[in-house]
């Protein structure tokens, strides 16, 4: 098993050499064939000695296969066997990300299959998983926001921290202020050129009577540091045609959701808000923010070679040397 293992690693540099291994049958025959002209003669009066078995008929036709054994390693070490180590290394400039979730229990509504909550974290890891050269941070929110993860390379514990969210995580409500605010604060350190929230969120804001920060407050905030803001409203419900003025700004009652907000947050700090009504929308929203923000990717490949003919030149030598101590020294012939 483990030479086969070997063999599967191993390419030849001298391919042509290896169809020379077909002369070995070739060889087997000839012998065969001229084994009556190889063979000494002369008369006896009975045979009945020669038909004794001695140690020495068993290993009669070793020297010859120990001599096609060696032509073989021979063939094998000319025709050049190696492995190859390839690796390949991905660097680049990436840029600072900080996934902004909604965490609410209306997240847990069903226009979504299984529901909201699943489908927004399962496409969050598919594009942390695109993004191979970026540092990605998580922020949730609903009654308040909390930090899960801090913006990092590790993207593993990133998404084993995405899988882990649970509804109920922090108490209920829907404070998308508070979010963004603590997104864009994780991000005020980041010397990245390209800094950038993804909130996501299938509600409208729901203000505590503690409430700190507003959405306006929180998109000043993120103006004034120059973070680019993503926003992208998960609701499969209609809207209505019904409106409410809120700070000045018309926003939808029916479906939840607070479009208005969400479109002035992302326009005014140079992103761009995107409606997501089912599983594949919502997948097709991170691809298209992944073609908007291209990290400059560089993929160092290098390839190793390393010669294994020398175990096959050691083996024929080898089988050369039995041979020799065979046919002229264990096994000598008359005449």
């Amino acid at each position: 098993m483990m030479l086969y293992e070997w063999f599967e690693d191993i390419e030849f540099a001298n391919k042509w050499m290896l169809p020379f291994l077909g002369l070995l049958p070739v060889f087997v025959w000839l012998r065969y064939r001229m084994m009556p002209a190889l063979k000494s003669s002369f008369a006896v009066t009975t045979a009945k000695s020669f038909r004794v078995r001695t140690a020495q008929n068993f290993w009669i036709f070793f020297p010859f296969i120990f001599r096609l054994l060696a032509i073989g390693c021979v063939i094998v070490a000319l025709a050049r066997p190696q492995t190859r180590n390839q690796q390949r290394q991905t660097t680049g400039e990436g840029i600072d990300i900080v996934l902004c979730m909604d965490i609410s229990g209306s997240m847990l509504s069903t226009d979504f299959y299984p529901n909201r909550f699943e489908v927004s974290k399962e496409m969050a890891i598919q594009f942390v998983q695109s993004r191979p050269v970026d540092q990605i941070g998580l922020v949730i929110f609903s009654g308040e926001s909390f930090t899960q993860v801090p913006v990092s390379s590790d993207h593993q514990m990133l998404i084993e921290q995405i899988r882990g969210l649970r509804n109920g995580m922090l108490r209920d409500g829907t404070l998308i202020g508070e979010g963004l605010a603590t997104s864009v604060e994780r991000l005020s350190a980041s010397k990245s050129r390209s800094k950038v929230v993804v909130l996501l969120t299938d509600g409208k804001e729901q203000p505590p009577k503690d409430r700190v920060i507003d959405p306006y407050t929180a998109l000043e905030i993120a103006k004034s540091r120059k973070i680019k803001v993503y926003t992208i409203g998960m609701n499969a419900m209609r809207p209505s045609a019904t409106i409410v003025q809120e700070r000045g700004a018309l926003s939808n009652t029916n479906s939840g959701l607070d479009e208005v907000m969400l479109k002035r947050i992302a326009v005014q700090t140079g992103g761009q808000y995107f409606r997501a009504t089912d599983s594949e929308g919502l997948q097709q929203v991170y691809q298209q923010i992944d073609r908007l923000e291209k990290s400059k990717v560089e993929i160092l490949s290098k390839e190793r070679r390393e010669e294994k003919f020398l175990p096959f030149l050691m083996s024929a030598v080898l089988f050369l040397l039995l041979e020799i101590v065979l046919r002229y020294l264990l096994l000598r012939t008359f005449p």
